[in-house]
């Protein structure tokens, strides 16, 4: 834990030298434009792949960027983020190379997390017939790209964005993948709106 203290207060000195008043405006609230679903893979840092700045994207992660109509952390940040926030992107975003999606794809007992893979195995069962000739990376990928298509599906069907479009509030959600060996965000060409 040194070493985080430590960082964070180099930091800090840097933030502080290029910009005085930087802290100072970030205290005063937020105003982001986007809601950011990803997976909590450390190696998805969501402000970074995006290109935004602190107070630009507000972040709810989960184990394989799950949609889950039941997950009341979910729904809360979705609420908050589109009734408070007054976002108007949701962005729902998986990365190849998912850990959570490999787990479900092997079929290994694994304790408490089944119960959250057992979602992704709904989407695989859904989906068997586009899967069933894909093996390995190939049905890695497709099924990562499929559990972003759901998501964002399933976050369209929720009471708070139904609500929201009903109101005739203007809220997108778009389905998006990051390669982790290229750096780019893939656009799947999913985006809903009112």
């Amino acid at each position: 834990m040194k070493q985080i203290f430590e960082k964070n207060r180099i930091w800090v000195a840097g933030k502080n030298q290029n910009d005085p008043h930087f802290f100072e405006r970030l205290s005063k609230g937020q105003t982001p434009e986007y809601l950011f679903i990803g997976c909590s893979d450390s190696r998805v840092p969501a402000n970074e792949i995006t290109g935004t700045d602190f107070g630009e994207t507000f972040v709810h992660r989960n184990i394989a960027n799950l949609i889950v109509h039941t997950d009341i952390s979910l729904l809360s940040t979705l609420q908050y983020a589109v009734e408070m926030l007054k976002v108007r992107h949701i962005i729902v975003c998986g990365h190849y190379g998912c850990g959570g999606i490999i787990a479900s794809l092997d079929n290994k007992d694994l304790g408490l997390i089944d119960n959250w893979l057992r979602n992704i195995r709904d989407i695989a069962r859904i989906h068997k017939g586009e899967l069933e000739n894909l093996k390995g990376v190939e049905l890695e990928r497709k099924m990562v790209e499929l559990n972003v298509i759901e998501g964002v599906y399933r976050l369209s069907t929720t009471s708070i964005v139904q609500s929201a479009w009903h109101r005739g509030i203007h809220l997108e959600i778009h389905g998006l993948v990051y390669d982790m060996h290229d750096g780019l965000l893939k656009d799947l060409g999913v985006s809903l709106g009112e």
